[in-house]
């Protein structure tokens, strides 16, 4: 298992539905976020995959390498482990133990969403946790109950593993979820303005990593 790391507090996430519906290209989002340096970066693709979802997949995990940027992939061990980057697991995916005989020892997460669900993942073979939806969000199709802020705060004593806040989260409500004790900020829809180029990334993603300073 790596050594235990530290999550940057900017956590973006490319979601390909999301940035498909705003006609948006994975790859032109990624230099933008590219150039304000980002230290992680997750691709999320949650629907078939197929060779051009690899391919895209894959020259963002090469760029990342050359960059010195954590590379995440969500859900799939096996692609996972062909670009040798970490990976990122939910609670209908492969069960972290198994992943874990998958990737071997890149760094591995894990989505909770409730107290039960965290205290596994804090005996898992994983090297950070998510928790979530902090807020309403529309960024999942049939998104878990909300936790809130409150609950937020009293889950977090139950791992002192490295937490990650998703769900919701605006450059507003941003640093209430840092004083509930989150490590990092997973951001889907909050890295993209209404107008999503790439200059306007860049400047909504300097916007974030000032306010997460």
């Amino acid at each position: 298992m790596p050594v235990p790391f530290k999550l940057p507090r900017f956590y973006p996430i490319l979601d390909t539905a999301t940035l498909e519906a705003r006609n948006c290209p994975v790859t032109s989002v990624a230099d933008a976020l590219f150039d304000v340096g980002i230290r992680v970066l997750q691709y999320r693709h949650k629907d078939d995959w197929t060779q051009r979802h690899f391919d895209e997949a894959k020259k963002l995990a090469q760029k990342c390498q050359d960059l010195g940027v954590l590379f995440v992939l969500n859900d799939r061990a096996d692609y996972a482990r062909l670009l040798r980057c970490a990976l990122h697991i939910g609670q209908d995916d492969l069960p972290p133990l198994a992943a874990r005989s998958v990737i071997s020892d890149e760094i591995l997460g894990l989505s909770t969403h409730n107290g039960r669900q965290l205290k596994f993942g804090d005996e898992a073979p994983v090297e950070y946790l998510s928790l979530g939806p902090v807020f309403s969000t529309q960024s999942k199709f049939r998104p878990d109950p909300v936790v809130g802020i409150d609950a937020f705060c009293k889950l977090r004593e139950l791992t002192a593993k490295p937490l990650v806040a998703i769900g919701g989260i605006t450059l507003t409500n941003a640093r209430e979820v840092l004083d509930a004790k989150a490590d990092s900020l997973a951001i889907i829809s909050g890295i993209l303005p209404a107008d999503t180029n790439p200059k306007a990334v860049r400047r909504r993603a300097e916007e974030w990593l000032t306010a997460l300073a």
